[in-house]
């Protein structure tokens, strides 16, 4: 079965002023679907065909720069469009926010954190809070489209919030200004959809 890409889950507007409806067609209708047809013909004819997403990261380093670039590319956004809402902003609750305050002290320590990896990714890649393999929250970030699922990662756990840092993302509205786009998409963030990841990766 070869991979595709879903519909966004909102109107390419819905998060508006905070990410452009022109960014948001490119991000996902161009940049995406690249990932994703360039997945399909980076495992075809190999033994990642048929596989799961997760199977290919876990075992990244066995294949190919293509299917590592691509396949990274696709798994990290689609978690990226699924924790967005136009009805997002706030603060996480429950046993979810518990858990930050635990881990982090506060959520403004959290925000903190997560907008600092996002600043300091030299070049392209992505910010991530996860749930590491001791079942404990950690904040780390990553080059390109790696991501915390792959063998090769550093830090290794599972992604329940990401942030996408590559200038695609945000240049046509925030050019060179990384860090006002970090403090923005806090505006959007679903941190229940967060929450949903969470209680399903411990």
């Amino acid at each position: 079965m070869a991979f595709e890409l879903k519909a966004l889950p909102y109107a390419a507007d819905a998060l508006e002023p905070h990410i452009d409806k022109e960014t948001m067609n490119i991000h996902h209708g161009k940049h995406h679907q690249g990932y994703v047809n360039n997945l399909n013909k980076a495992i075809e004819g190999t033994d990642a065909e048929g596989k799961s997403l997760e199977e290919i990261l876990k075992n990244v380093s066995k294949y190919s720069a293509g299917v590592r670039n691509n396949s990274g590319g696709h798994y990290n956004h689609k978690l990226f469009w699924s924790i967005l809402s136009p009805n997002g902003g706030g603060e996480p609750t429950g046993e979810f926010a518990e858990a930050v305050k635990s881990a982090f002290g506060s959520f403004e320590e959290l925000k903190t954190k997560l907008k600092e990896a996002g600043a300091t990714r030299f070049g392209s890649g992505w910010a991530w809070l996860i749930v590491d393999n001791n079942g404990k929250l950690a904040v780390t970030s990553t080059p390109n489209q790696d991501n915390p699922v792959m063998d090769v990662a550093e830090v290794q756990g599972t992604p329940i919030f990401g942030i996408d840092v590559w200038e695609h993302a945000y240049y046509l509205k925030y050019q060179n200004k990384r860090p006002d786009y970090l403090e923005a998409i806090f505006n959007v963030v679903d941190w229940e959809a967060v929450a949903k990841n969470f209680a399903e990766a411990k």
